[in-house]
């Protein structure tokens, strides 16, 4: 057998090392075949879920939450896609776990929302939040939002951008600063439009709230400063966060108040600002049933309200294009109130208000 040499064996370890390197860092193709889609039997096309599949690894459960999904008679799926995640390395993207969940949840004839946030080490300073993004940043998080909606052009339209930024803790501990925001939405929209046109974006959800500190602002007073800061140019409709409390979703709003029924004082706000053009999509809401938790509800309350909210959504809010419940499914179990969200159990054990829903939806 021929020996090889030092200089020939280091060329082919410097050959391999760089077939590996443009492996990692060259987007692979999305496949773009066509797909026969299943078709949402539902009295409503408004009924949605968060379906939280960013951290379950394994593709048979991605499929068969998908897949229950649809038979609840969801037409809906919000998504969140990390960043961090996908871009770990500036420029290098991993694509395989986004590329599974967006193509089975296509496939299942669902509208995907997606939710795009969370800085990656290389993007943001060392010893900060994931959450955290300086201004500098922001063209770096513009080009990641460009690659996303153009690998994905055809299967998904509708894209948020960041999440609650009306807090400290999801703006990184930054003071908040609703125009700071703006910056970053109009970066985002701008890409987003690059990439594809018809991209549909969505202003972030914000965390309802009523407190003026520097943890959080008022939700309403951070959407009219948004608004101040020249935010209209820069969505296409606006993705609000509308959990019920302890109240039915038919407890009347109040500004002073955080029920389901907020988001008409969000579409009050929109109206004010001549903006009442744009749809609402609601990307969390819901109740929860935890026992001992001090804001859940009783289970049959839970079961009532959650159909009723998606009952007066299609039938006395026509502004709202859908509404996603939080949250379908966990990948385990959270040992505590996050588990009274879901609508089936880690183990796919449907709960009473998903066999609800179903029934709802099939009338």
């Amino acid at each position: 057998m021929r020996s090889w040499g030092t200089s020939a064996l280091a060329f082919v370890m410097l050959l391999v090392g760089v077939v590996a390197l443009l492996s990692v860092t060259l987007p692979e193709r999305f496949d773009d075949s066509p797909v026969v889609r299943r078709q949402v039997q539902s009295r409503s096309t408004k009924i949605g879920v968060h379906t939280r599949l960013t951290d379950e690894v394994e593709e048979w459960k991605v499929n068969k939450t998908l897949a229950m999904v649809r038979e609840m008679g969801a037409s809906y799926a919000v998504e969140f896609f990390p960043w961090a995640y996908i871009e770990p390395r500036k420029g290098s993207f991993d694509w395989k776990h986004a590329d599974m969940v967006i193509n089975r949840a296509y496939a299942e004839g669902l509208t995907i929302v997606a939710r795009l946030d969370l800085v990656p080490d290389w993007a943001r300073p060392k010893n900060s939040t994931p959450r955290y993004l300086a201004k500098e940043g922001y063209q770096e998080f513009g080009d990641f939002v460009y690659a996303f909606v153009k690998r994905y052009k055809g299967k998904v339209q509708r894209f948020i951008i960041w999440n609650e930024p009306n807090t400290a803790f999801e703006w990184g501990f930054q003071p908040v600063s609703p125009e700071d925001y703006v910056d970053l939405l109009q970066v985002a929209y701008k890409r987003a439009k690059e990439a594809d046109p018809d991209a549909i974006v969505l202003s972030a959800g914000l965390a309802p709230t009523l407190e003026k500190s520097d943890l959080a602002l008022n939700d309403l007073d951070y959407l009219q400063r948004m608004y101040d800061a020249g935010a209209r140019e820069y969505f296409d409709a606006m993705a609000v966060h509308a959990y019920g409390g302890k109240y039915p979703p038919d407890d009347p709003p109040a500004p002073d108040k955080l029920n389901f029924a907020r988001v008409t004082l969000v579409r009050q706000v929109m109206e004010r600002n001549s903006d009442a053009g744009k749809p609402i999509v609601i990307t969390e809401a819901g109740w929860n049933d935890h026992p001992r938790w001090t804001k859940a509800v009783r289970p049959l309350q839970r079961i009532d309200y959650t159909v009723r909210a998606y009952q007066k959504v299609d039938e006395e809010w026509p502004w709202v294009e859908a509404v996603a419940m939080w949250a379908f499914r966990l990948p385990w179990p959270a040992r505590n109130y996050n588990d009274y969200y879901t609508f089936v159990d880690s183990e796919f054990n449907p709960k009473p208000v998903y066999d609800a829903v179903k029934k709802y939806a099939r009338e």
